[in-house]
């Protein structure tokens, strides 16, 4: 790894700067622990792709996304964190002090590291989806379903994740219409049944997200919808070499308020893969069982939706973020009392 072995060594670097990063950067600077946050390629997470933010305690009225993420970073430099633009590449958790490896070839040494790099929303690739997100494209029914009321919404998916995204909608939205791709669920059976039996969700089958209208000013007015008999009809199209399955492809247009993406979050620990750091199946950071932020390695804590598979919700990123920082404290001020333990031992693992 390169990068100046002599460089300063940090108490607590914070990796992420979502609502989980800013939460665990406010609680380790009002402790004095001089926090540095590296914000990662998209300073500010999911959040900043949300125009307004309805359920986080305090802000009766919301708020923007943009506006909660600015907040946060103001009240986290006004105790005393740091920020950096950096993207962690690698990371050498075996020895002490961890060192991280960022994009640029610089590293940064600390003796202990809070993970909150979160998980990012899979997309689908429609045309128009880069400028609508968050302008009624949504990857989060419970963060902006109730702007939905009186609507007819698309749910683009067909495992649980879209069913669940499909249930939470029909409680505001007219009409639900869930797009699969192929013409049986993903979805587990107790989920599919509860979908397939609710009056307001239809299912279009072997149906593919093609275009999305609308505008910023706007919002969403409609989609662009594509079909095959035998599924995946965008690969079709894709087929030059197949004329007959492109012409079988059929399109149509239809008016919607709203279009929700369900196929899944990937959570952003690739920087983990080679590290003695526990990832479940799904590439979640697994903690320790019990109310704790912490991992196997020693000193190392995760915070938000990189290790939260089930809430993904702000306020409980906030809330993890705090307990991190809280567990961080805890734990280097343990270290400071165990003076056998050298800088250049094994990390120890639990």
């Amino acid at each position: 790894m390169s990068g100046d072995s002599n460089a300063a060594v940090r108490d607590v670097v914070i990796v992420g700067s979502g609502v989980a990063g800013l939460s665990a950067a406010v609680y380790a600077a009002r402790a004095d622990l001089e926090p540095l946050v590296l914000e990662g390629p998209e300073p500010g997470g999911q959040l900043t792709l949300t125009t307004d933010v309805e359920n986080y305690l305090g802000f009766p009225e919301g708020v923007g996304g943009m506006e909660l993420i600015q907040r946060g970073k103001e009240q986290a430099e006004r105790f005393g964190a740091e920020f950096e633009h950096g993207t962690v590449e690698d990371a050498t958790l075996e020895d002490r002090p961890f060192e991280l490896e960022l994009a640029d070839g610089d590293a940064v040494r600390t003796r202990s590291l809070i993970v909150a790099t979160g998980a990012s929303a899979r997309w689908v690739g429609a045309d128009g989806e880069d400028e609508l997100m968050g302008y009624g494209v949504s990857t989060c029914a419970t963060c902006d379903g109730a702007f939905h009321r009186g609507d007819d919404v698309l749910v683009i998916g067909g495992g649980d994740s879209a069913m669940e995204e499909a249930l939470f909608l029909a409680k505001f939205a007219d009409s639900v219409t869930v797009v699969h791709r192929r013409d049986e669920l993903r979805a587990s059976e107790v989920m599919a049944e509860r979908a397939r039996n609710h009056e307001k969700i239809a299912f279009r089958w072997n149906t593919e997200l093609l275009e999305i209208h609308g505008s910023r000013e706007e919002g969403v007015t409609g989609a662009t919808l594509v079909a095959h008999p035998d599924g995946h009809p965008t690969e079709k199209l894709e087929e030059t070499a197949a004329p007959r399955a492109a012409s079988e492809v059929e399109r149509e247009t239809v008016d919607v308020g709203g279009i929700f993406y369900g196929v899944g979050h990937v959570p952003n620990t690739d920087f983990l893969e080679d590290t003695p750091v526990e990832l479940a199946d799904s590439g979640h950071l697994e903690t320790l069982e019990g109310m704790t932020t912490e991992t196997a390695v020693e000193g190392v804590f995760g915070a938000g939706d990189v290790m939260d598979p089930d809430y993904r919700q702000a306020v409980t990123s906030a809330g993890t973020g705090s307990m991190a920082a809280l567990d961080a404290e805890a734990w280097l001020e343990a270290e400071a009392a165990r003076p056998e333990l050298q800088p250049s031992d094994p990390a120890p693992s639990v």
